[in-house]
């Protein structure tokens, strides 16, 4: 996994390097966000799976726990002590995994939640963006400006997937629940924090639009435009 975010890393540095210079308003989708974008999708694929593997043991490991319990329910009573000192270490087990499998299962959802939060990061920076290109009222160098900003947004969001992929590389090594938490937790604040700031920056130019209207029939336009009620 390592080696995988070096190669995302380096791919980003190469597009970001390579990118030749282009006036804001004919510039096209910031090479990291295509990267964003795939790797994204990426990540819900491989938590989907991650779900339906650990829901299928889930099922498996219930279905023996209740063969367990028949068993007993069958056994007489002056039975039952000895058969569960026998077995105690032999089934305990089942318990054991069925538990840890359900853990996981809430973190993987944990993760797809933070995951689904960053395609949304993705797609309103993709709607702003688009109606900020075509909006009259912004010189060139604001909109240069603009990417550079949404660029390093992009570019912090990319550092909280790594660290969805330590996570999911997680439940392969040994890593403590509370470790493992912790991390989960400082993605999920993190992607809050570059979600918030897009859009607070992007309120704060729709709010500079709709100052540089001279007329009422302008802002009526400006709101038309960025869909404003």
């Amino acid at each position: 996994m390592k080696t995988k975010i070096k190669v995302i890393s380096c791919l980003m540095c190469f597009l970001l390097v390579s990118a030749p210079a282009r006036p804001a308003e004919k510039a096209a989708a910031l090479p990291i966000l295509e990267i964003v974008k795939a790797v994204t999708k990426k990540v819900i694929k491989a938590i989907d799976i991650g779900i339906q593997r650990m829901q299928n043991k889930t099922i498996w490991l219930q279905n023996a726990q209740k063969q367990i319990e028949n068993t007993l329910s069958k056994l007489k009573l002056n039975e039952i002590s000895d058969w569960t000192k026998k077995q105690r270490d032999l089934y305990k087990d089942y318990y054991e995994e069925l538990q840890k499998v359900k853990s996981i299962i809430t973190y993987y959802q944990r993760i797809k939640e933070i995951s689904i939060k960053q395609t949304r990061l993705i797609e309103e920076y993709e709607r702003a963006w688009s109606l900020f290109k075509r909006d009259e009222s912004f010189k060139v160098s604001e909109l240069q400006y603009m990417e550079k900003v949404y660029d390093g947004i992009l570019e912090e969001s990319m550092k909280n997937i790594d660290q969805i992929f330590l996570i999911i590389d997680s439940f392969t090594t040994q890593m403590s629940d509370l470790k493992r938490l912790e991390i989960i937790n400082k993605a999920a604040d993190q992607i809050d924090l570059n979600y918030n700031d897009l859009r607070l920056f992007n309120q704060q130019k729709v709010l500079l639009s709709l100052q540089r209207a001279k007329t009422d029939a302008d802002v009526n336009k400006v709101k038309q435009f960025y869909g404003i009620p």
